[in-house]
């Protein structure tokens, strides 16, 4: 997949991932225990705008692109887990979250290594 493509699909994603975590707000407060909706909420409502910044940033910032795959893939494992769970009564597939969680840690340890990595020359 080209660069740009890459990018593109990233905006594209943080928009189905703020939708996501609206829709998923607005149900968590009409049932009677909004914990893990509420939580599935907030992982997609902190991640998309860090994803659009990482958008805004890509021609700059060498570690934009494996940044946004970690943490759009590591959202939505623990999202989809924690919905999973409180509709059905399961996980999505066994440490669904728990990976989830440790792809969201590596994207976040992407951005950071962006701050030492050389910049790209526009």
């Amino acid at each position: 997949m080209k660069t740009t493509s890459l990018r593109s699909s990233m905006l594209f994603v943080a928009g189905l991932m703020g939708l996501s975590g609206v829709i998923s707000a607005a149900a968590a407060s009409h049932g009677a225990d909004p914990r893990l909706l509420g939580g599935a909420s907030a992982m997609c409502l902190a991640h998309a705008p860090a994803l659009i910044a990482l958008y805004a940033a890509w021609p700059q910032f060498r570690s934009a692109a494996p940044a946004a795959i970690l943490l759009a893939i590591g959202t939505a494992l623990f999202a989809a887990d924690l919905t999973t769970r409180h509709f059905f009564g399961h996980g999505l597939f066994p440490m669904s979250a728990p990976t989830g969680g440790v792809l969201m840690m590596a994207g976040w340890l992407a951005v950071a290594l962006g701050a030492v990595l050389p910049r790209r020359e526009a």
